[in-house]
């Protein structure tokens, strides 16, 4: 087995199934500003911190006074490792004047006489310039290698991009750092085009560059491509927390599953999502993950409706987990999500709108293949989970009550639809909801009317008042004046 050197950088290990190859040489490459220098140093610490020996040789690169004075201002740095453990030496004049072997010397040496496991070589680029063919160029990285091995020491090559592919060929791997725009809003990705001796994560991943350095965001969809914890047969029902609801549903929300709540905003969502979460106990752990609601703001409304949250809240079993829309990237969300559910292990899931990983999205078309991943991911972990989606379920074509509402696609995400929408008759909205689909379970699909209580969701025991209600809709509809729009009149 090829051994891995961890390189520390959280996520990148996960992308690259363990680390680097012990003794391997790569290329990291990227445009200025892109991240290039932040990757060696933090690598180099983190070699350090586990009592290796680092060495961090620049060519044109960075001075390292000023180097260090960014570097420092980053969680990972340690000045008191600075030389011992930590050598920085430049190699620019040694390349100037006695060419790319004097270059290979130096390098031999010092990993020999500081012991380094560890080397980083900023300002590549200036080595190929200084290559007299392409083929002294490709005999400087041959040896270069082949002292790795030798030394066992794994070495990082920092260059830009729009550099030769020659060198590609030669090294164990190949990691590119770039910055990407989507309109006026910049994503910074980081993609593994090569890895010699094992898998790795494919795909762009994004990264951003934060205090306490760089931190790497798997792709989800990638992540989670197969579940870590394989399907489960299910157990008795879990109740969504108004016995009513559980009554229509056939008993109750089928351990192990995935409901999608969708209606118009207003009409009650969230509130069912906290009837749900009420029912956590120290054996059913929750999660509030939302993205419009303060914590503050949904503990006041739980409180308005007597609902225990800010009592389960204290004592631990359930926490929200807000994630403004304003700013931020979709596999960071996705991260601060799995990390919760797989920190507590997790029974009951509530994710408030989402519309919410839409708008973090720079390309939409991912978000099928993540909640798909979701859904087999926390059906393996034994969870309930309920999402909210808002639809518009306002003023629907006269006959077809669920005209406005859009399903296409949804059968990979949820096995449990639920949908919640307004009737207007004459002056006044009412309420509806109706279980369109449980797998697996007999269900009584018709509307119901239901009222938002003091207590909370209060839905009518059978289905005549709704009946009434959109019988009346309908002749309104019917009999308004030639001309008015029938759409907002059912």
């Amino acid at each position: 087995m090829l051994e891995r050197v961890p390189t520390g950088i959280p996520g990148l290990d996960t992308i690259l199934r363990g680390g680097l190859l012990r003794g391997g040489i790569f290329i990291v490459q990227g445009s200025p500003g892109a991240g290039k220098t932040i990757v060696g140093n933090q690598i180099c610490f983190n070699q350090v911190a586990k009592s290796g020996h680092a060495l961090y040789v620049s060519l044109l690169a960075e001075h390292h006074a000023r180097m260090l004075l960014h570097i420092g201002q980053l969680g990972f740095f340690e000045e008191a490792v600075i030389p011992d453990s930590l050598y920085y030496i430049s190699a620019f004049r040694v390349l100037e004047q006695e060419g790319l072997s004097a270059v290979l010397d130096l390098l031999r040496r010092e990993v020999q006489v500081r012991s380094a496991s560890v080397l980083v070589l900023d300002g590549f680029s200036a080595i190929e310039e200084s290559a007299g063919s392409g083929r002294e160029f490709k005999k400087f990285i041959h040896e270069l290698q082949a002292y790795a091995a030798m030394a066992d020491c794994t070495m990082l090559l920092l260059t830009g991009v729009g550099q030769s592919s020659a060198e590609h060929t030669l090294v164990d791997g190949v990691i590119e750092l770039q910055t990407k725009l989507y309109g006026r809003r910049a994503e910074r990705v980081l993609q593994v085009h090569k890895l010699r001796g094992g898998g790795y994560l494919r795909g762009e991943h994004s990264f951003c560059i934060t205090d306490a350095g760089i931190i790497v965001y798997p792709r989800t969809e990638a992540l989670l491509a197969h579940p870590s914890v394989a399907d489960r047969v299910s157990g008795p029902p879990v109740s969504m927390g108004v016995a009513q609801l559980d009554r229509i549903m056939g008993g109750g929300f089928p351990q192990h599953s995935t409901a999608l709540l969708t209606g118009p905003p207003g009409i009650g969502k969230t509130t069912l999502g906290l009837h749900f979460l009420s029912r956590c106990d120290p054996n059913s752990l929750g999660v509030f993950f939302g993205f419009y609601e303060t914590p503050a703001s949904i503990c006041d409304k739980a409180q308005s409706f007597g609902l225990p949250f800010k009592s389960l809240l204290d004592q631990g079993y359930v926490e929200i987990i807000w994630q403004p829309t304003t700013e931020g990237l979709l596999d960071e969300a996705c991260n601060r999500l799995i990390a919760a559910v797989s920190r507590r292990g997790v029974r009951r899931l509530f994710i408030d709108g989402v519309q919410g990983f839409d708008r973090l999205a720079p390309e939409p078309e991912r978000l099928g293949h993540i909640f798909s991943a979701f859904s087999s991911e926390f059906r393996g972990r034994g969870m309930s989970t309920l999402y909210t989606a808002e639809a518009d379920l306002i003023g629907p074509v006269l006959g077809l009550p669920f005209s406005g509402l859009a399903l296409q696609g949804v059968s990979c995400i949820a096995e449990i639809i639920l949908v919640m929408r307004y009737v207007e008759l004459r002056a006044e909205l009412h309420r509806m909801v109706s279980v369109l689909k449980v797998r697996d379970a007999e269900i009584n699909s018709a509307l119901h009317r239901f009222t938002i209580a003091a207590s909370g969701l209060d839905i009518d025991p059978d289905p005549a008042a709704a009946d009434e209600i959109l019988a009346q809709a309908t002749r309104q509809g019917r009999n308004q004046a030639p001309g008015e729009n029938s759409s907002c009149r059912e």
